[in-house]
Formats: C-alpha cells, structure tokens, sequence
C-alpha cells in the first residue's frame, strides 16, 4: 500500500494552515472544508489492513505535531489529528496510538500554547483525552518499519486462529498451552507503561477519570493466572464425576 499520496495531502493541509499563522481548530475546520479533505477516505481503496491506514496517517500528523517547527505546524498536526480521527468511515473509531515520548511533547505543546495565551488548547486537549481518544503506548510507530511491525503482529494473530482438535479442549491445560510466566512478565511491562502514560496525561490534564484509571488497573496475566487456577480447579471437580481423568493435551500428532 502506497501511502505516500496522503502523506503529501496532510503535508499540504498543514502547511495552508501554518502559512496563514493560525492557531485555533476553528480555523483548521476551514482550511479542511475548503479542500474537501475529508476525501482523502474516499481514495482509500484496499478493504483490509484499515487499522495500519489510519496510524500511518496518525502518525505523520504527530510528526508535526512533536516536530520543532511553528507553533502553528505543531497545532495543525494535532488538529489534523483529531480531524482524521472524527471523520473515518470505521466503526468503531480507530484510536490514536500515542507513545510516552509523544505525550510529553502533547504537554510542551500545551505549555507553549498557553504561553501564547492560546488557552483553548488546554480544553481541547482536555477533551480529546476525555472522550478516550488516545490509545497510550511505549514503542513509537515507525511507518519504515511498519510492515516488520505487521508482519510480527499477524504471527500472534495465526496461533490464536490455529485450527485446535476437539481433544485439546477437553484436556486443556491453561499453563502448558500459554506461557504465563511470559504473559506475567509482559502484562507487567505494559502495565507499568500505561500507568506511565495516564501519569504523564494527569500532568498535562488534570482529570480525576484519568486517576481513577491509574489506580484501578487489572493486569491481564494476574486474570490469566486467576482463571487457570480456576480451571483446574473444574477440571479436578468434574471429570471424575465424568468418569474421566485428567490428561494432558500433547498436540495434533506429527505426520507419518
């Protein structure tokens, strides 16, 4: 997929934008109707891969948006940012994949704004980060290396959607078939990214929803470890009623 035509549409957009030294979303609103921008989607003509379209766009807006050129490029990367975001045909929405790096600079941005005494930007960013717009994140979205990217994300996705004999399911044993010390490790580590990130978020907006969320956080593999405790819990309790034992699934067997 060529994305380089829309990399060059925003480019225009946001320069139009920076050229008029504008600051406010008002304003962007403008420059966008009168170049029918929200067509951009129209001259999107693949029917798969929707999500790596719209961070890929994301993505060079927050180029700008974090880059050290005007205040008024930063401001129209991230009005842009939010005008791609309201106007995608997808539903449901497509967030935006915003780093740890990233929303730091979304903070000077905000500092830099009110310097100006452009405070709208705080209420707009506030906004944004309200309606849960963000989707928060440690690594930066690299469109060169977007495709290895994709390419290790589908390897996940075909074990997940791997063809599983009936045999498997009644002798499933959770702790063989995932690696929870591993799905620990990682739920940790992203854990501890994302209450980083509301942390940052809280400095730059200061919301009590957003607290709310840094302390009431789940992890994913202490749900995982709950459940296969559970598990075998059942398992001990049914299968002898059932007449069966327990027995642990090894796998489709190997081809003669």
């Amino acid at each position: 997929m060529n994305l380089q035509p829309f990399r060059l549409d925003i480019d225009e957009l946001i320069n139009d934008f920076a050229q008029g030294e504008m600051t406010l979303l008002e304003e962007m609103k403008k420059v966008w109707m009168a170049k029918r921008f929200s067509c951009i989607f129209v001259a999107y003509k693949p029917t798969t891969k929707p999500g790596f379209f719209m961070q890929s766009l994301y993505a060079h807006c927050l180029g700008y948006m974090t880059s050290t050129k005007s205040l008024s490029h930063r401001l129209g990367g991230l009005y842009c940012l939010y005008c791609l975001h309201e106007t995608q045909p997808f539903k449901p929405p497509f967030r935006i994949y915003l780093s740890i790096s990233e929303l730091k600079r979304l903070k000077e941005l905000v500092a830099d704004a009110k310097k100006e005494n452009i405070e709208v930007v705080y209420c707009f960013v506030n906004h944004m980060i309200h309606r849960n717009l963000f989707l928060y994140g440690a690594s930066e979205f690299k469109q060169e290396g977007s495709i290895e990217e994709e390419a290790c994300a589908q390897n996940p996705n075909k074990r997940l959607c791997a063809d599983t004999e009936i045999e498997g399911y009644n002798h499933m044993d959770l702790v063989n078939e995932v690696d929870l010390d591993v799905l620990k490790n990682m739920s940790t580590d992203y854990g501890v990214t994302k209450k980083l990130a509301i942390q940052e978020a809280v400095k730059v907006i200061n919301t009590q929803d957003m607290k709310d969320i840094a302390e009431d956080l789940t992890l994913m593999g202490d749900v995982v470890e709950q459940t296969t405790q559970d598990w075998n819990i059942h398992q001990e309790t049914v299968l002898p009623e059932n007449g069966t034992q327990r027995t642990p699934y090894i796998g489709k067997p190997e081809p003669k």
